[in-house]
């Protein structure tokens, strides 16, 4: 995977789990911090770790 594609999935989960709409720093304390609950964390963990499982199952070791 490349870094493009890692970015979009991760602003994917962030959004879909966090509902936090961007993962840029805007330098504001308003924009840059969340009140997030925990299951929401728990379920943006366990995307992230299964996208992680499913592209090393797909890698082909050279």
């Amino acid at each position: 995977m490349n870094t493009q594609a890692r970015d979009q999935l991760l602003q994917r989960i962030a959004a879909e789990h966090l509902f936090i709409e961007t993962l840029e720093t805007r330098n504001s304390d308003r924009l840059d911090f969340y009140d997030v609950s925990v299951w929401g964390i728990r379920q943006a963990l366990i995307d992230a770790f299964e996208a992680g499982r499913l592209a090393s199952s797909n890698h082909t070791p050279n």
